[in-house]
C-alpha cells in the first residue's frame, strides 16, 4: 500500500481542513490481475481496521472505520468472512459502551443463540434493535456458512482421483499376480519337473498351497467387520499356528513314507531329517504360543491377564533379568553365527569384530541406562546410543557393499547346507560363482539380521526383549526346515508363510490397528536435538521390527534353499540365475501386500459412512499403507543386494587372475 500523509492546495497551503488538504491517495498493490476503471473513496479511518486485518493485528480499540473490502478480495472466503466478523465485532463494543441500553448481550454467540431460538426474524424497530438484528442475521449466516464449510471436505469425493487410484492398483495387482502365476507354471507346470525327477507333490494342488491362498481370502473378507479389524490380531494367531500343524502333518506323512519306501541304507538318514524337520516344526509352535500369550493386544480383551503384564506386577527386577538374558541369547546366537564360519579373511574378521563391539554397547546400555518401562535420555546414554547407530550402519554397509569383491573362489562352503555337491548345482556352477553367492548371501543375511536385532533392543521397550529372542528362533527354525525340507514344499509357498510370520509377529509385539499402541517415546532414544523425520523413521522402526526382520531374513533363506531344480541348466542364463534367487523372494510379498491394500481401498470407500469410520477402519487404513512401505523397502533392499552381489561375483568370475 502507497499512502500521501495529507494534500496540497493550489497555493502550497498544506495541513489544514479544505477538501484539497485533507483529500489524499491510498494506492493498494493487491494479488488480482484486473485493475478498477475508477478510483473509490474511502474513509481515512478505515485505513486502521484494514491494515491491523491484514497484519493479523488488534483494532485500535476506539476506532470506527470500516475496513476496505476491496483490499480483502484477494483471499479466501473464509478469511474474508473472518475480517468482516471481528471489524463488525468492534464496532458492536463501541455502540455497547456508548449506549447502554443496547439489547445486544456481550458476546456474539449468545446473541445468536437467543435469536435462533426465539426465530424473529423482523428487524423493522428502532435503530439500536435494527442493529442488533442485522448482527445476529449476519452472525447467523457466517456460522452457518462455516459448518457447511466445515463438513464439505467430509462429502468431497473427487471421483476422478478416486478412480484412477483404484484403477491403478488393480492393474499394479494384476500384473505383479501374472508375473507369480506365470512363473509358477514355467516352473512346475512346463515340463521341467519331469526332467528333474522332482517329488510327484510338486505337480497338483497340496493342502499347505490351499490354506496359503485361503488366508488371503480370510484376511479380504474379515476386514469388512470392525470387530474382526479390531482383534485382527486372533485372526494371525489362528492361521500362523494352523500351518504349523500342517508342516507337522506333512513332515509325519513324510516320515512315514520313507520307512515304507525307503531301503535300509538310505532309511536311518532320511528319518533322521524328517526328526529334526518335526522338531523344527514344534519349536515354531512353542515360540508361537509364548508370543500368542505375551501380549493381550485389540480393543474388547485387552484387561485380561497376559505374561507382559504378571512380569511387570512381579516388579522390575524380574523384567530386568529376562530382558538381559533375551538379549544375551540373541547376541550369543548372531556370533555364534558369524564365528562359526571358516574364512578368516580380514573382511570377516572385521565384520565379527563389528558386531561383537556392537553387541557389547548394547549390553552396557540395557544394564547402565534402560529402565524397565523407559530408556534414559541423559547425554551419556544418547551418545553411546548414537556410536552403537554407528558401528551397526558401518558394519552392515561394509559387509554388503565389500564382501561379493573380497570373498575368496574356492570349492568350499560357508552356509551350512549339504546339497551344494549336487551334479545339478556344479553344473550350473560352472557357469555362474552359485557357491560363492551363496556364501555372500549367508553372511550379508546374518548381517541384517543381526544388526536388526541390536537396533530392536535398543528401541523397543524392555518387555519386548523377549518376544525379539522368540521371532529370532522362528526365523531360524523356519529357515532351517525348509532348507531341509528340498522340495516338499513350493518355494511360493514358503515365502507366503514367512510374510505371515512377519504379520503375526507384528501383534505379537503389542502393535495393534489403533494409533494408541505406537510407541512415540523410543522414537527419540539416540537423538539429541528434535527431528521429526529421525524421530519418525525410529517409529517406523520399532512399529514394523517384526514384518521388516522377516523380509530381510530372506537373504539368509535364499542361500540356504537349494534353488537349482528351478533352473535347466542348458538353457541357464544370467536373467534365469537372478530368478531362480530372486523370482519368488521379491514377488509374494509384493503380490500379497498389493491384494490386501487393493481390497481394504475398497472397502474404505465402501464404509465411509460406517459408524466406526474414524475410529477403526481409517486408523487400519493408515496401517495397511505402512505395511506396503516396509514390504517395499524390504523387497528392495534383499533386490538391491541379490542383484549387487551377483554382479560382482560374476564380473569376478570372468577375470583371468580373479
Amino acid at each position: 500500500m502507497i499512502v500521501s500523509d495529507h494534500g496540497m492546495t493550489e497555493n502550497g497551503n498544506h495541513g489544514g481542513s479544505t477538501y484539497e488538504e485533507t483529500d489524499t491517495l491510498a494506492l493498494f498493490i493487491g494479488l488480482r490481475n484486473h485493475a478498477f476503471d475508477y478510483a473509490s473513496v474511502i474513509n481515512q479511518i478505515d485505513i486502521a481496521p484494514t491494515l491491523a486485518l491484514l497484519f493479523g493485528v488488534p483494532i485500535p480499540k476506539n476506532n470506527v472505520g470500516v475496513l476496505i473490502r476491496e483490499a480483502f478480495d484477494s483471499l479466501k472466503e473464509d478469511k474474508h468472512l473472518r475480517a468482516l466478523e471481528l471489524n463488525s465485532w468492534q464496532l458492536l463494543r463501541l455502540l455497547q459502551a456508548q449506549l447502554s441500553g443496547l439489547p445486544c448481550r456481550n458476546f456474539p454467540c449468545d446473541a445468536f443463540y437467543d435469536h435462533q431460538s426465539s426465530g424473529s426474524t423482523d428487524c423493522n424497530h428502532e435503530t439500536e434493535d435494527m442493529l442488533c438484528c442485522l448482527y445476529m442475521e449476519a452472525t447467523t449466516l457466517y456460522t452457518s456458512w462455516k459448518s457447511k464449510r466445515g463438513f464439505e471436505w467430509v462429502f468431497y469425493k473427487p471421483v476422478k482421483l478416486l478412480a484412477l487410484g483404484l484403477g491403478t492398483m488393480f492393474v499394479s495387482t494384476v500384473i505383479l499376480s501374472s508375473l507369480m502365476f506365470c512363473r509358477i507354471r514355467e516352473i512346475y507346470h512346463g515340463g521341467k519337473q519331469q526332467s528333474l525327477n522332482l517329488n510327484d507333490s510338486m505337480n497338483g494342488w497340496s493342502l499347505d498351497e490351499t490354506f496359503i491362498l485361503s488366508v488371503i481370502l480370510i484376511l479380504v473378507s474379515s476386514m469388512t467387520s470392525s470387530s474382526m479389524v479390531e482383534e485382527e490380531h486372533y485372526i494371525w494367531y489362528f492361521l500362523i499356528s494352523t500351518f504349523y500343524l500342517l508342516l507337522l502333518r506333512k513332515t509325519a506323512q513324510s516320515l512315514c513314507a520313507v520307512r515304507f519306501q525307503s531301503s535300509f541304507f538310505t532309511q536311518n538318514g532320511q528319518s533322521r531329517e524328517g526328526y529334526f524337520r518335526m522338531c523344527f516344526v514344534f519349536l515354531l509352535l512353542t515360540s508361537g504360543r509364548v508370543l500368542r500369550g505375551w501380549h493381550q493386544g485389540g480393543v474388547n480383551w485387552t484387561s485380561l491377564p497376559d505374561i507382559s503384564k504378571w512380569l511387570e506386577q512381579a516388579g522390575s527386577q524380574h523384567v530386568k533379568s529376562l530382558q538381559l538374558i533375551s538379549a544375551f541369547l540373541v547376541i550369543s546366537i548372531g556370533l555364534f553365527a558369524l564365528f562359526s564360519i571358516k574364512s578368516k579373511g580380514k573382511c570377516f574378521q572385521m565384520v565379527r569384530l563389528s558386531f561383537l563391539i556392537s553387541g557389547l554397547l548394547v549390553l552396557l546400555h540395557i544394564t547402565k541406562y534402560q529402565d524397565y518401562t523407559f530408556s534414559s535420555t541423559n547425554y551419556g546414554a544418547t551418545l553411546l546410543v548414537q556410536i552403537i547407530y554407528a558401528i551397526l550402519g558401518v558394519a552392515t554397509i561394509g559387509t554388503v557393499v565389500a564382501l561379493p569383491w573380497v570373498i575368496p573362489f574356492s570349492t568350499s562352503k560357508i552356509c551350512p547346507t549339504d546339497d551344494t555337491i549336487s551334479p545339478l548345482f556344479l553344473s550350473i556352477h560352472e557357469k555362474f560363482p552359485l557357491v560363492e553367492l551363496r556364501d555372500s548371501l549367508y553372511v550379508i543375511g546374518w548381517a541384517y539380521v543381526l544388526c536388526w536385532c541390536l537396533l530392536q533392543l535398543l528401541l523397543q521397550q524392555p518387555i519386548n526383549t523377549t518376544p525379539i529372542l522368540l521371532l529370532l528362533l522362528q526365523i531360524l527354525a523356519g529357515t532351517l526346515y525348509f532348507a531341509r525340507s528340498g522340495t516338499h514344499h513350493k518355494e511360493w509357498v514358503e515365502i507366503a508363510a514367512f510374510y505371515y510370520l512377519g504379520m503375526t509377529g507384528h501383534f505379537a509385539l503389542g502393535n495393534t490397528n489403533t494409533l494408541a499402541t505406537i510407541d512415540v517415546a523410543g522414537a527419540f532414544i539416540g537423538i539429541s536435538t528434535h527431528s521429526t523425520l529421525l524421530s519418525g523413521i525410529l517409529m517406523f522402526i520399532i512399529t514394523y521390527a517384526s514384518p521388516m526382520f522377516i523380509l530381510l531374513s530372506l537373504v539368509m533363506y535364499i542361500s540356504m534353499k537349494n534353488m537349482a531344480h528351478l533352473v535347466i541348466p542348458e538353457k541357464a542364463g544370467p536373467g534365469d540365475h537372478l530368478m531362480m534367487m530372486l523370482g519368488f523372494s521379491c514377488l509374494v510379498p509384493l503380490v500379497i501386500n498389493s491384494i490386501l491394500l487393493t481390497a481394504y481401498t475398497v472397502v474404505l470407500l465402501l464404509m465411509q459412512n460406517h459408524l466406526f469410520v474414524w475410529s477403526v477402519f481409517s486408523p487400519k487404513y493408515l496401517y495397511v499403507c505402512a505395511t506396503a512401505v516396509c514390504t517395499y523397502i524390504g523387497v528392495f533392499i534383499v533386490a538391491a543386494t541379490g542383484f549387487y552381489a551377483y554382479f560382482v561375483l560374476v564380473m569376478r568370475k570372468q577375470k583371468p587372475y580373479s
